[in-house]
């Protein structure tokens, strides 16, 4: 604020607390003299297009309205510096328009766009989201899950299949494995009990009076051999599809 803009809030601020008013002129000069050197940097108005302007009559009003002390030149440097501090905190810097190499002017350039924006003069320059593209990797892989998740079938609603998990636990497990892209032993064969693609593991039931195996039961875990070969399975076709990607 210049000198005439102090001098109109003070006789403000006495209009609305004549009981506290200088008693004489040297007096009146003295706090004019002081309140102008500590209020300079603050503004007598500031607008903003969110409505959140700052008028220091009015902060001089409420101080009046609400302490019972006389009003100091902190009353209101204090609430602008909070006011000025929120505006600013909304405002994201920028690049300026001169060289970064100019540190001096390169600073100057920030503080004069933010005390400009403080006072109303600029609005708040909004973040800005980073936008990146897609990564062709995680489009393939998507692609690939996708793939697997349609080739175990679906022939049931997904409430009822989700209702029906606990009953079914292998295929469960399938399409747990296919929608998260990881490793499906059933998806290659097993070299150690021979079961095929698609078939859980076995192991053979022994008739004790006979030597042969009139059987086999199903695993509820694949053999170890199968979960390694279908880690490297997967592997290889993850290489394959971030090269061709």
């Amino acid at each position: 604020m210049e000198r005439p803009e102090i001098a109109a809030l003070l006789a403000h601020v006495d209009r609305l607390a004549p009981e506290r008013a200088p008693q004489s002129k040297a007096a009146a000069a003295e706090r004019l003299a002081q309140w102008s050197t500590l209020l300079a940097h603050v503004p007598a108005t500031a607008q903003h297009p969110d409505g959140r302007d700052w008028d220091v009559a009015q902060v001089a009003a409420r101080h009046i309205a609400t302490s019972p002390y006389p009003i100091k030149p902190s009353d209101v440097g204090g609430p602008w510096e909070t006011y000025r501090a929120d505006v600013i905190g909304r405002h994201h810097d920028p690049a300026p328009a001169v060289d970064p190499d100019d540190e001096a002017a390169y600073r100057a350039a920030l503080r004069n766009t933010r005390q400009a924006v403080a006072v109303g003069a600029l609005a708040p320059a909004p973040q800005h989201a980073i936008e990146g593209r897609p990564s062709p990797i995680r489009a393939v892989r998507d692609a690939e899950a996708a793939r697997r998740l349609a080739a175990l079938g679906d022939y049931v609603p997904k409430t009822v299949r989700d209702a029906l998990a606990a009953y079914r636990p292998q295929r469960a497990e399938r399409e747990r494995l296919a929608a998260a892209d990881l490793p499906d032993p059933l998806d290659v064969a097993c070299t150690w009990c021979q079961a095929p693609v698609g078939q859980s593991c076995r192991v053979r039931r022994i008739n004790p009076r006979k030597h042969d195996a009139i059987g086999y039961r199903p695993m509820s875990k694949p053999h170890p051999c199968r979960v390694d070969d279908a880690a490297a399975y997967y592997a290889a076709r993850r290489r394959e599809q971030e090269t061709a990607a």
